[in-house]
């Protein structure tokens, strides 16, 4: 009798490590279906909506301070931009890796970025274009475009169907001063439409026109090439996307 009690529990041994056997094949095997998927799906996405090159600015440059304009109401347009569901910043590796080059540059004269706008998906240049179209809606003309009227923007090229930005290379961006803890004066504020906007204008106070090339040099030095018409927009030189014109949302959630 012992014996065959003997040869029972080693009977449900057995069974017991074949059943544990089988239930790891089957979830080693659902984990590589799942990977599969994902790859897969990843390799279906058309390419303006693979985020997998671009990372947060934030977690790149961790001190720089982010006032995202197209998130609030305070811009040329007067709301939320489409595709701004997070008041956050994206960027390629390339291009993030530079700025935080330029950002500890900076940082060694007493300053800190701060960030108007970087990647901008497709979908809100054509919010753009499409609140250019309506020359009725002058909200916020005597903010950003008192000197101009609404009718002239897409013919003196302050709104475009394409912008660098949607290639992800590209930031907007201003000083903060560590000593004052205040902005920088500029001489002009981000997205005026206007001579004044220009890097080189002159009818400023010299400080402000320092305080343009202080931002202007550290970013030459690191990589980046400037924009003629305005003095806070800066795009990386050796950019890896030349023509891909991305439109994932502007979220953590389209990099994590």
């Amino acid at each position: 009798m012992k014996k065959i009690l003997a040869a029972l529990m080693a009977l449900a041994v057995l069974a017991t490590v074949f059943a544990g056997c089988n239930s790891n094949q089957a979830s080693s095997s659902e984990t590589t279906v799942s990977t599969d998927a994902a790859s897969t799906d990843q390799a279906n996405l058309a390419p303006e909506q693979d985020a997998s090159d671009f990372v947060l600015l934030t977690d790149v440059v961790p001190d720089a301070i982010l006032e995202i304009r197209y998130y609030s109401t305070y811009n040329f347009v007067g709301d939320r931009i489409d595709g701004y569901e997070q008041p956050t910043a994206l960027l390629t590796k390339e291009a993030a890796t530079a700025l935080k080059k330029a950002a500890d540059e900076l940082k060694e004269q007493g300053y800190r970025l701060k960030i108007y706008d970087a990647y901008r998906p497709q979908r809100a240049v054509t919010n753009f274009m499409n609140w250019a179209k309506d020359i009725e809606d002058t909200r916020m003309k005597e903010y950003f475009y008192p000197e101009l009227d609404k009718s002239v923007l897409f013919d003196q090229g302050y709104i475009d169907e394409k912008s660098g930005h949607s290639r992800g290379s590209t930031v907007d961006l201003t000083l903060f001063d560590m000593k004052t803890e205040k902005e920088v004066d500029m001489g002009g504020t981000f997205d005026y439409f206007g001579e004044l906007s220009h890097p080189d204008y002159k009818n400023i106070t010299e400080e402000q026109y320092n305080n343009r090339m202080i931002l202007r040099n550290a970013m030459l030095n690191n990589g980046f090439k400037p924009l003629v018409e305005e003095w806070w927009h800066f795009t990386l030189e050796n950019e890896p996307f030349t023509d891909t014109y991305f439109n994932f949302p502007v979220n953590e959630s389209s990099v994590k």
